[in-house]
């Protein structure tokens, strides 16, 4: 882990001829140093109950061994052999949809006893067998672990348990959860219900949350087991997701990712994302730092990411060596492509790798080769990229639960759209975000923090931000944050509760647009900006000051979007969902207000900067062309070598970046 890593998933088992030999010329031509092997392939290693058999595991080992390429090998329990499903059906996971049906992935009980028993055979044999091989360096437990919705009544049983621990008497849960509502109230703990078909949102949120710690207990559970094998020169992660809408979008509905991180020595991911025209950056970054505050602000894997992919991902001239590098610069020390090899047939035939189904050279694959050459020669300068933000935003799982069982009328508008649409803002006027969670406790670190919705928190939290602010801290606030307590239970003071203090204001109507707008043209977005998407709340300020009014001849009187002087800080309030334009234009407000506002801000998308400090303690820094278009700036900073191509660049110097184009500058000093 002394270097950058490139990487590709490699399947040798699904090879429709034998060709290990060739591939690995083929890697060290493009560069790859490591590869990822056996995630997906119990049944061929455990063909029959008992029966094991690790020849191609060992065949692949040797030969990477051989060619001086690291090995990254895999846990094999995220899809099920056919014998395990023949012996023990119910180790399908039942869910509100039914039980499942053999052959996808990802379709198991985690919680279920025979699948635990033979998970841990599977792992122990496979780790026995490849441990001390001098060629593999870590582990990978699992594969996008979550709990697939799992909610059968061995599952139902355990969430009993949890609810006793946790709350202690069932008058507790009733009152908590108010289940005195259509006689859902429980007075015995032997009758308490499946809640698959609950109407309780209480209810049913404090299930999800329970869902989600199945998957922490579930990782940490194989954690422990590799590290009774791992040697102290290895390590293990997991490589987690995001939710998915074709491509990765937002927060994992399913997994607590900050809990779930833990137990592991590096955060690995998965990031995918549009490309061609659609290539924006925004999910590279949006995945990547995420991934990177999981591992509380170090260095993160990416263990899988396009190189084909979908035919509508296949990238133009440029885009693979801008993406690649879009990673380094979010601060990943590894990319890794899913995957080598376009498979021929079965469910993902058609989810290209970096070569074709023809496995020929192709100019994807000559472009991988450029990015490897400049991955091994810029290692030392690029690697162990720390990065230091001021900006944070907080994210909460429960508040997204939360919208998922209140949605926003409509249904169009969901919890991770909002965080995204604050994000992007963030994001295309180069300014860097670190994600914190509820739990998150050292929030003064940062002199800006956006929250988008966060309807479920407790009123410590909500103190906590207060406190925040009165110290001299700038928060931004959206619609339908401090609404309820962390049990979905809504609070009885004027809304929004306890943060209304910081933000001096009040509400206690809401209702949707119907094609309500901005009265004027608030931060001078001009009138086609300033259209309302969604939910309007009709705040009454008190201490605050109005920057945004309804345009309406009854609801005009309320004020949309305001600001609060509150002790030291600033706390803004956005009642209504604002199209991008305006959101943009409070971001920058605010983030000027705090103080935040620099030379790489006068830059805009399609040029995004970020920036570090490598392990020589020089500050580098990318400059990333989202254009088919070149683009030239004056570069505002210290003299600077830039590293591609080894030119010096001098402050106020002119330079390009050509479409789809990168510039990775280096600041002179003493190393």
């Amino acid at each position: 882990m002394d270097r950058l890593l490139y990487g590709v998933a490699y399947y040798d088992e699904y090879m429709p001829y034998e060709r290990l030999q060739q591939d690995i010329e083929m890697m060290k031509a493009a560069g790859i140093n490591v590869v990822r092997i056996a995630e997906s392939t119990w049944s061929t290693y455990e063909p029959q109950k008992g029966v094991f058999n690790f020849s191609s595991v060992d065949r692949v080992l040797d030969a990477m061994h051989e060619a001086g390429i690291r090995v990254i090998v895999g846990t094999p329990t995220y899809a099920v052999p056919a014998w395990l499903v023949k012996e023990y059906p119910d180790v399908l996971a039942e869910t509100p949809r039914g039980r499942g049906k053999y052959g996808p992935r990802q379709i198991m009980d985690i919680t279920h006893p025979a699948y635990l028993y033979y998970g841990e055979r599977i792992i122990r044999k496979l780790l026995e067998r490849v441990k001390d091989h001098p060629a593999v360096i870590g582990y990978q437990t699992d594969n996008e672990t979550k709990h697939y919705h799992t909610a059968g009544p061995n599952v139902q049983l355990q969430f009993v348990k949890y609810l006793r621990e946790k709350f202690g008497s069932l008058d507790e849960i009733n009152r908590r959860f108010g289940l005195d509502y259509w006689s859902n109230r429980v007075d015995s703990w032997e009758d308490f219900p499946s809640v698959i078909g609950t109407i309780n949102g209480s209810l049913g949120a404090e299930f999800a949350k329970f869902q989600r710690k199945l998957v922490t207990d579930f990782l940490a559970w194989q954690v422990g087991i590799v590290n009774e094998y791992k040697r102290p020169d290895q390590f293990v992660t997991q490589n987690f997701d995001f939710e998915w809408r074709g491509y990765s979008y937002g927060v994992q509905p399913d997994v607590d990712h900050f809990e779930a991180a833990r137990p592991f020595d590096v955060v690995a991911v998965d990031i995918y994302h549009p490309s061609q025209d659609q290539l924006t950056g925004a999910e590279i970054s949006f995945c990547g730092d995420m991934a990177r505050s999981m591992a509380g602000g170090g260095n993160y894997l990416v263990m899988e990411t396009q190189a084909q992919g979908f035919p509508q991902w296949v990238p133009y001239p440029g885009q693979l060596r801008l993406q690649a590098f879009s990673h380094l610069a979010s601060g990943a020390k590894m990319v890794s492509y899913w995957h080598w090899h376009s498979i021929h047939n079965s469910f993902e035939t058609y989810w290209k790798g970096l070569l074709s189904h023809d496995f020929q050279p192709n100019r994807v694959y000559r472009e991988a080769q450029t990015i490897g050459r400049d991955f091994e020669r810029l290692s030392d300068r690029l690697a162990d990229l720390k990065i230091t933000n001021r900006v944070a935003m907080l994210v909460s799982n429960e508040s997204l639960t939360a919208l998922d069982w209140f949605p926003i009328p409509g249904g169009k508008i969901k919890y991770n759209d909002i965080v995204r649409r604050m994000y992007d803002a963030l994001y295309k006027m180069n300014v860097g975000v670190d994600f914190i969670h509820p739990g998150s406790e050292d929030l003064e670190r940062y002199k800006l923090i956006v929250v988008p919705a966060l309807y479920a928190a407790p009123d410590e939290l909500l103190h906590r931000l207060n406190a925040y602010a009165a110290g001299g801290g700038h928060v931004v606030y959206t619609f339908k944050s401090g609404f309820a307590d962390e049990c979905l239970k809504v609070r009885t003071s004027v809304q929004p509760g306890i943060i209304g203090e910081a933000c001096g204001i009040g509400y206690s109507l809401f209702v949707e647009p119907n094609g309500v707008a901005l009265k004027g043209e608030p931060f001078g977005v001009g009138r086609d900006g300033h259209g309302i998407e969604s939910w309007m709340e009709l705040i009454q300020p008190t201490t605050a000051e109005v920057l945004a009014y309804y345009d309406h001849p009854y609801w005009g009187g309320y004020a949309a979007i305001t600001r609060n002087r509150y002790g030291e800080g600033v706390a803004y309030y956005i009642g209504c969902m604002a199209g991008e334009a305006v959101m943009a234009g409070l971001l920058e407000q605010a983030v000027k207000e705090a103080g935040l506002w620099g030379k790489d801000q006068e830059l805009r998308f399609p040029l995004i900067v970020k920036s570090g400090v490598n392990r020589h303690g020089r500050v580098i820094r990318y400059v990333l062309n989202y254009s088919g278009e070149a683009a030239t700036v004056d570069y505002p900073h210290a003299d600077a070598v830039e590293l591609l191509s080894g030119r010096t660049v001098r402050t106020g110097e002119r330079v390009t970046a050509e479409p789809w184009g990168v510039l990775i500058l280096e600041e002179q000093g003493k190393d």
